[in-house]
């Protein structure tokens, strides 16, 4: 029997059953699918901001990125801390008091109308751009671990995935968001543990990683290493805290619980980073030729070396436990992804140009439902064409993606929360020059010119693939942000038609958001109805006790379970389940 298809559908059903559960809270009104309403606690909240981040790229393609160099990969991850740090203590509450429903409305109130439909329109292709990364990633793997066809994977996961967000909404995204983030701690913490006994502790992984831990392999120029790390900082610091991201945070109950919220994602994101690549490091040493055991992936053969792990140390069915990390991982990124472009569609587009303010609150959420499945299936498209792309590793795709494509984008929309007296025209043009900058180091400032300029004569594949990133990353912070705080040269107040809207804007960033009237029964809803949940998810957890395994395979699932229950338990106990008005409202 195989055990890991059972684990899989056990996942999927609990997935079915989030849909269920939440359809109702989403169904009230456009705010309610787009954004719950702005009524979730904290850690819901922490949760979806930080399954945003860990797509089964971190599976993958960072995985065989650390898989090959080693310590490295932590760069990006460092960056996330960062960027969470400054997010608590500054943009997370201001992201919430914009007091709007989508991030584009935001934009609206910021710089204005005509900005609104420029961004509305650079977006939701971005989203499904990344979104199709993201599924190509969970393809590659799916793929490796059934043998199945790549392309009938994307598929199948894509509609799943699809189906999650069209049904339950905002709702359904981020209480998915908060079990797929249990599910991946499971996985990570399992096989991390598993690793460290089996390579021989943290000192044997720093000893005898091949090439070296810090430095790794192919690395002539230790240096690029300190500037990649510098720069990722940067990168990440914008990627994160910037008003196309701001949608996480419009989903808390009021200001507090948005910063705690970016708390929340910090802690993670920190006790996470390093226990994810534990098993690729030590996969490694164990088994330095893993790359070669999927040759059918091309240059994508080392991002499932998490597979090789899990098949060739940890229990049986645990290559259904990460699989289930996987599409987990995935849909937590994908379904955020469609949410939010529909509502973006809906509240900046339809609602304000197609219908101009005419439309009932009911056509605009049927409305989203369809730009959520027109989405969907381009997201789907979008991850057949990277299948296509064998020549790229997931992390030179993803890391590709986010710095010629993105970091354009996200330098007005991270810059303008903080500057405020800039020309409505400053942001569509600084998107115009970095895209002119991103073009400029794809055909001029190559990493072989740029080598030139400091009397280096040649790089190995991995300088080469690290020093494009930093260039790239440096380009757009000096060049592009640099144009954007330079517009406040041609800023004359007198002149700006919106100087009262943006006044008001900033008036409102300022002002503390208080959660509304009744908000302690949504409140009870929410802990009751993920209690119930993680409870089921627990029991799952407990059958896998009985699948045929040595008796520490099988101690380490009951380990899992008993955790995931008192969590289960806790909840559900905070919640007051003896309240008639919630039993009645949960059923």
């Amino acid at each position: 029997m195989n055990y890991d298809y059972l684990v899989i559908a056990g996942y999927f059903a609990l997935m079915i059953l989030i849909s269920v559960l939440f359809k109702k809270m989403a169904s009230n009104s456009t705010s309610d699918y787009f954004r719950g309403g702005g009524k979730m606690l904290w850690w819901m909240v922490g949760a979806t901001a930080f399954m945003t981040q860990f797509s089964a790229w971190t599976f993958t393609g960072a995985a065989g990125k650390a898989f090959t160099d080693g310590f490295a990969i932590l760069f990006v991850f460092f960056g996330n801390m960062l960027a969470y740090v400054f997010a608590y203590f500054y943009f997370a509450r201001r992201f919430r008091q914009m007091r709007v429903d989508t991030p584009t409305e935001g934009v609206r109130r910021r710089f204005g109308s005509v900005n609104e439909q420029f961004f509305t329109w650079v977006i939701i292709p971005l989203s499904v751009i990344n979104a199709g990364v993201w599924l190509n990633g969970l393809g590659v793997f799916a793929s490796a671990v059934f043998n199945a066809d790549i392309i009938t994977t994307i598929y199948v996961t894509g509609a799943a995935v699809l189906a999650i967000s069209l049904i339950s909404g905002a709702w359904g995204v981020v209480a998915s968001d908060f079990i797929q983030t249990l599910v991946v701690a499971v996985i990570s913490i399992a096989c991390a543990i598993v690793a460290l006994v089996v390579v021989g502790g943290p000192g044997e992984i720093v000893t005898e990683f091949p090439g070296g831990f810090f430095i790794g392999p192919d690395m002539n120029y230790p240096m690029l290493l300190v500037g990649s790390c510098l720069f990722f900082l940067v990168k990440q610091l914008q990627s994160i805290n910037n008003m196309q991201e701001s949608y996480r945070f419009l989903n808390a109950k009021d200001s507090k619980n948005a910063s705690k919220a970016a708390l929340m994602a910090l802690c993670m994101m920190f006790f996470g980073a390093v226990v994810w690549f534990i098993p690729p490091w030590a996969t490694a040493i164990l088994y330095p030729d893993a790359a070669s055991a999927y040759p059918e992936l091309g240059a994508k053969a080392s991002d499932a070396v998490y597979l090789v792990f899990a098949r060739e140390v940890m229990p049986i069915g645990t290559v259904g436990l990460l699989m289930a990390g996987l599409f987990a991982a995935t849909m937590s990124s994908m379904d955020s992804a469609l949410n939010r472009n529909s509502g973006i569609f809906v509240r900046s587009f339809y609602s304000t140009v197609v219908r101009k303010g005419q439309a009932s609150d009911k056509e605009l959420l049927r409305a989203g439902q369809l730009a959520c499945l027109i989405n969907g299936i381009l997201v789907i498209l979008m991850a057949q064409f990277f299948n296509s792309l064998k020549h790229l590793s997931l992390f030179d795709l993803m890391m590709q993606v986010a710095t010629l494509l993105q970091s354009p984008i996200l330098v007005p929309l991270f810059l303008g929360i903080i500057i405020r007296k800039t020309p409505k025209w400053a942001p569509w043009a600084t998107v115009i020059v970095g895209m002119f900058v991103s073009y400029l180091v794809v055909t001029v400032f190559t990493p072989s010119f740029v080598a030139g300029w400091f009397g280096i004569d040649s790089l190995t594949g991995r300088e080469t693939s690290d020093f494009k990133t930093m260039i790239t990353i440096a380009a757009h912070l000096f060049i592009t942000a640099g144009f954007f705080c330079a517009t406040t040269l041609f800023y004359k107040e007198e002149k700006d038609p919106y100087v009262q809207q943006t006044k008001e804007f900033f008036e409102d960033v300022d002002t503390e958001c208080i959660a509304e009237e009744g908000q302690d029964e949504v409140d009870r809803m929410q802990r009751h109805k993920l209690g119930t949940l993680v409870s089921y998810m627990g029991y799952g957890l407990t059958a896998m006790v009985l699948i045929p395994n040595p008796m520490w395979g099988r101690a380490l699932f009951l380990g899992c379970a008993i955790a995931i229950l008192v969590f289960g338990y806790l909840l559900k106990k905070s919640a007051k389940v003896g309240d008639s008005d919630l039993v009645g409202i949960s059923n």
